[in-house]
């Protein structure tokens, strides 16, 4: 484990959850890139966290893996004091662990269901209560939220509704921090070519959603972590209370 330098106050510190792949991976090695020190969290998956570990490293940043269940107060607390503790504190929270089960309305389990809010809920607001608690001045916290939201596509009732939960309490933290220097904002990718969105889609399925922008093309976890890593920068400091459609233009 690393421990703290001289240097640690002058450090930026970024904590991603859900950090060991997709666009969460892709925005840690973005930020560990832009010279913050990164703690990727993930839920079960130590492989491919320390993976991503190593390509940081690899490039010349500064990681470590951590273990953590969103939804767990106890252990997401744990993952905050072992970034204040080995880097000094924490600058910028980017909240990417969440859960896509997909199905008709009628036919969801409703266990799935109770799963899905257990993370996507839950999981975010006990992330964001440890950032609104623990970001330094200066600092920026973004969750993911979905254009699934307003694209209304069959299949995504239940992930649609828990991320309609993430934009309100987006908009209101974002309220709640006034007098912090911190911003709070969402990003809502439309369909981006991770493995969690390709997964059970067909190739004509996918064809028809990368034709739908009008940049003709699926998302990439690269143009993702671009944002991300604009929103926790020093130029999109004052975007703040916003939900960015990260999309290619669909509407």
């Amino acid at each position: 484990m690393a421990t703290p330098t001289s240097t640690s106050a002058d450090r930026r510190v970024a904590i991603v959850t859900g950090g060991s792949r997709g666009i969460g991976r892709q925005a840690a090695e973005r930020l560990a890139a832009d010279g913050y020190a990164v703690v990727v969290g993930y839920a079960g998956n130590k492989e491919a966290a320390d993976e991503a570990v190593r390509a940081i490293e690899a490039a010349g940043g500064t990681a470590q893996a951590a273990r953590a269940d969103v939804a767990d107060e106890h252990e997401v607390a744990a993952l905050f004091d072992l970034a204040e503790t080995t880097y000094g504190g924490v600058d910028a929270v980017v909240h990417a662990a969440g859960r896509m089960p997909l199905s008709p309305v009628a036919d969801l389990d409703l266990t799935e269901l109770d799963a899905l809010y257990r993370t996507n809920i839950r999981g975010t607001f006990v992330v964001d209560q440890q950032a609104a608690r623990r970001l330094r001045p200066g600092g920026a916290l973004v969750n993911f939220s979905t254009s699934v939201i307003g694209l209304a596509f069959p299949g995504y009732g239940a992930y649609a509704a828990g991320k309609g939960a993430v934009e309100a309490l987006t908009l209101i933290l974002a309220r709640e921090m006034r007098g912090r220097d911190v911003t709070v904002n969402a990003v809502a990718p439309g369909p981006t070519a991770t493995e969690l969105f390709l997964d059970g889609k067909d190739e004509e399925t996918i064809a028809r959603l990368a034709a739908q922008p009008p940049l003709e093309r699926l998302g990439t976890p690269e143009d993702i972590a671009n944002v991300v890593s604009f929103l926790v920068g020093p130029e999109g400091h004052w975007v703040n209370g916003q939900v960015l459609r990260a999309n290619g233009g669909i509407i």
